[in-house]
Order: C-alpha cells, then structure tokens, then sequence
C-alpha cells in the first residue's frame, strides 16, 4: 500500500516513519544485458546464463548498479507526494550491495524516511532504503537515496 503524503510540508511530520513496501518486481535477463549495454559491464556473471550456471553464484546476477537504479521506481509503489512541481534524484549518501540478486527472481524495495531539509524551493528527503529479494535470508541492497522535491 502506498503511503499518501499530501504535500511536501507534510513530510518533515513523518521523519522517522517506515513507509512500507513496493510491490515485487521481477528482474529479467532482457533487463540484465539492456543495462550492460547501456553501462558497458559484460561481465559474465551477469550475462553469460551458461559460464554463471558453473560459476559462484550459479547463475547470473543483476548489476549492483541496475540494483540500485531500479530504487525510484520501486519508491512509486512505496511513497507519493502530492503538490510537487518536480522531483530529482540527489544522490545516495551510502550504499551497500550485501547479497546478489538472482536473474528470474523478484525484488522490492521498503523506505524509512531518515530526513527532510528545506532547500530554496522545496526539499531534501533523505530515504533508508532496503532492497530484498523475495525469500531471502538477507536484503540484496541497503542504501541511503537522496531526492529534491520542488513546488
């Protein structure tokens, strides 16, 4: 389900507050090979199904990074904020990649708002993201993301 914030002044109230979770999110080979092209990271084990088959993971993984990429669209299912006239990714002040995440498995993301500073125009939302595969015994990314919100 996800969390309504009915404008920007409203979210400094939920600082602290976990938001909850994204839907799953199948992550595909397609997927895989599309960002190795547009990264230029063809390592085997991302996009050699056969040679990952022997290899220490037994299949292919996803790219920390596409990991990593795929945070602001699992935060639409996660949080919405009405009254922005735009929003920015800002950065990520830590991120760790702490478990792979198979191809063919599913992932999604839960957030805790950390933080929200005021900016010229809007602000600055800080979010504790954690990003899981779904039935595994750890999350596979764990990462503090940046946003500006602006009127």
């Amino acid at each position: 389900m996800v969390t309504h914030v009915k404008s920007i002044d409203e979210l400094s109230a939920r600082v602290g507050t976990h938001l909850g979770y994204s839907e799953y999110m199948l992550v595909t080979q397609e997927q895989v090979n599309l960002f190795a092209e547009a990264t230029g990271d063809h390592q085997w084990i991302h996009v050699n199904p056969e040679r990952a088959a022997a290899g220490p993971f037994g299949h292919t993984i996803a790219h920390g990074y596409l990991t990593l990429s795929l945070i602001p669209v699992l935060l639409g299912g996660v949080m919405k904020v009405d009254g922005v006239g735009m929003g920015v990714n800002y950065g990520s002040n830590k991120v760790r990649f702490t478990s792979p995440v198979p191809v063919g498995s599913e992932i999604r993301a839960g957030a805790t708002l950390a933080s929200v500073e005021e900016v010229a125009g809007g602000v600055q939302v800080a979010l504790d993201v954690t990003v899981e595969v779904k039935d595994a015994a750890k999350p596979s990314c764990v990462a503090q993301v940046v946003f500006r919100y602006y009127h």
